[in-house]
């Protein structure tokens, strides 16, 4: 039985938080130049290639038939749709308010929760829910100001990567994280190969083929090494620690992305983002321990908030 080492979590999460928002900035690095399409690619297919030899060498169970194949294919799809918005927006956001916005995510699942799967949410956790979406839009105002339609994109990443999280709710107790991270890797390859084809044959540049400069090839390697790394780290976290003791600092990653955003990009969230920003996280941060609170009784540890994008 695995013992808790609440340290080595910790660590292992604040690994993660520096993990997923250097694997957005490299994404960002490379989307002037190459398509989104063949940033996801080898994003995916890199994923496929580092988890199936761990998922074979452990004899993970692998095979999806029927139903959770299913489930399986439409999970795919959602992550190619949430990884793809949140690489088109980073062409245009900075990276902290773009991986800020995306955090209005808990929120949405905490509403979906509600509405869809019935689950019992108090009145405070909505108010702080409708307090953290007035964060976000602090947030996106003065993006929007400058670039228009395309700041609302983490806000869909948002979207659908709480639908993600919903189909993912349905098929874990019965799937294997690394291995379904693999089989979803390799499907989504499976289905961005023909993409980027007929985009290539029909020169839609944001789905034709590049070839990638040596440095091209070295960033979209490191992508999907990096991307596929936080999420082991992420899993590896919650084997040592408790999901309460993680969940806040998830959070940490808005501060991480500020910082690697500054020293690569030179951006910093203005007075009105930082302002939402804060309010975001806080309201989330109350959340998470409201959760915990009422969980407490029934001695059920709290999920963390759903990742962003990266951490998959």
């Amino acid at each position: 039985m695995q013992t808790d080492r609440p340290f080595l979590g910790i660590l292992l999460m604040l690994l993660f938080c520096a993990l997923a928002p250097l694997g957005d900035a490299l994404a960002k690095l490379l989307g002037a130049s190459l398509s989104v399409a063949m940033i996801l690619m080898v994003r995916f297919l890199a994923q496929a290639l580092f988890l199936a030899p761990l998922t074979l060498a452990t004899r993970r169970p692998w095979r999806l038939r029927g139903r959770l194949l299913r489930l399986t294919v439409w999970r795919t799809l959602l992550h190619i749709a949430g990884i793809g918005m949140m690489f088109t927006g980073l062409r245009f956001l900075p990276l902290a308010d773009a991986i800020a916005i995306a955090f209005v995510m808990p929120f949405l699942m905490l509403l979906l929760g509600k509405y869809v799967l019935h689950e019992d949410v108090g009145p405070r956790r909505l108010i702080a829910c409708v307090i953290g979406f007035g964060g976000t839009l602090l947030v996106i105002q003065p993006s929007f100001a400058q670039v228009g339609l395309p700041a609302l994109l983490p806000l869909g990443v948002a979207v659908v990567f709480a639908l993600f999280m919903l189909v993912t709710r349905q098929i874990a107790k019965d799937t294997d994280p690394i291995a379904l991270q693999a089989v979803s890797g390799a499907i989504a390859s499976l289905i961005l190969a023909p993409v980027m084809l007929i985009g290539t044959v029909l020169h839609w540049p944001s789905f034709s083929l590049v070839v990638p400069t040596v440095n091209q090839a070295v960033l979209l390697f490191l992508i999907g090494l990096v991307g596929t790394l936080a999420h082991l780290v992420m899993t590896w976290s919650l084997r040592f620690a408790p999901s309460t003791t993680l969940a806040p600092m998830q959070y940490l990653e808005i501060p991480f992305a500020t910082a690697i955003g500054w020293l690569l990009f030179k951006d910093l969230p203005n007075g009105l983002a930082a302002m939402g920003i804060t309010i975001t996280m806080a309201s989330g941060l109350y959340i998470v321990f409201r959760e915990r609170a009422t969980h407490r009784p029934s001695a059920q540890p709290a999920p963390p908030p759903p990742a962003p994008p990266a951490a998959e």
